[in-house]
């Protein structure tokens, strides 16, 4: 039986790895022989959770060196692998917007929940899978990662009762002091390159029929990292080098769930109508925000397009 891939996101997050070695696991229990992958190198917030429950970093890969292969935690290509369009992609389980093409049937699974992790853990249930102590540790981590701790407009019931579930299997007995360690572990940015800042969890969009890249940082000192030496600079200098039409970096509290943003590109005006505020020197007050899934890409895809 030919092996298949699973791997989320470029730029992985704590959901595109833990719902890939979980997808991994479940669907190895369908008869199906699987690998978890990952696009790219874990960020520290990732790195504490697998630490913490004895996981190894999966095999990061740029091309898919298998045919068939499952999506997790995102259905666009432009947020694939490289060569995508020459695979068979057989399962997508996500949580974002629908733009996907085949001209293959499929298994795709897809709900407006807060976690790609919450409808996995729901898959074993229903199946009456057991989950291993570690995975159910990496799936609750990406649903508090995905959600900040259920404080995210994204946060659905269904999030909430697999947070409580997954945390009694991996013997979490404290989630919330957890959660908050692992979160403020992905706010320490010594060691990170501005480069590394914008473009550790950045995504692409087209909008209107340009590209729009989105970033975001957590921090716990949103106006710490605004200020950090050459970092507005290295942002345009980041929408020149790839050729953006936009980019827009999105620096987010997780205290107060208050975020700010860096914006360069041609669209200016849609992204004040968007989020109905001002641009003052490249930077948009953005109360309240901490979605990109639900709060940002929706707005801005309707003033857009």
């Amino acid at each position: 039986m030919e092996k298949e891939l699973v791997f989320g996101h470029k730029n992985p997050d704590t959901d595109a790895i833990g719902a890939a070695i979980a997808a991994a696991d479940y669907f190895k229990h369908q008869g199906i022989d699987t690998e978890a992958v990952i696009l790219g190198e874990p960020n520290e917030e990732t790195k504490f959770a697998l630490n913490y429950f004895n996981l190894d970093v999966p095999r990061i890969i740029e091309k898919a060196d298998t045919e068939k292969v499952i999506l997790v935690d995102h259905n666009e290509a432009e947020q694939s692998v490289s060569n995508i369009e020459d695979l068979t992609v057989t399962h997508v389980i996500d949580h974002h917007k629908i733009n996907f093409k085949t001209d293959l049937p499929l298994f795709y699974h897809a709900e407006p929940v807060g976690c790609t992790s919450t409808m996995l853990y729901r898959f074993y249930e229903k199946d009456q899978v057991e989950i291993p102590k570690s995975i159910a540790g990496i799936m609750l981590s990406a649903i508090i990662s995905d959600t900040l701790l259920l404080k995210s407009p994204t946060t659905t019931d269904k999030d909430r009762r697999s947070l409580e579930k997954l945390a009694a299997i991996a013997g979490v007995d404290d989630y919330e002091k957890y959660g908050m360690e692992m979160l403020k572990a992905g706010t320490n940015l010594s060691g990170r390159t501005n480069h590394d800042i914008i473009d550790g969890d950045a995504k692409s969009f087209e909008m209107g029929g340009k590209k729009f890249k989105i970033g975001q940082v957590n921090t716990v000192d949103v106006d710490e990292v605004i200020h950090l030496p050459g970092l507005k600079d290295d942002v345009k200098k980041e929408l020149e080098k790839e050729g953006f039409d936009d980019i827009l970096l999105v620096i987010t509290n997780i205290l107060d769930s208050n975020s700010k943003g860096i914006f360069f590109g041609s669209d200016s005006s849609a992204v004040e109508k968007a989020f109905n505020a001002k641009l003052k020197n490249q930077i948009i007050d953005l109360p309240g925000v901490v979605s990109r899934k639900k709060q940002i890409v929706p707005n801005l895809t309707k003033e857009m397009e």
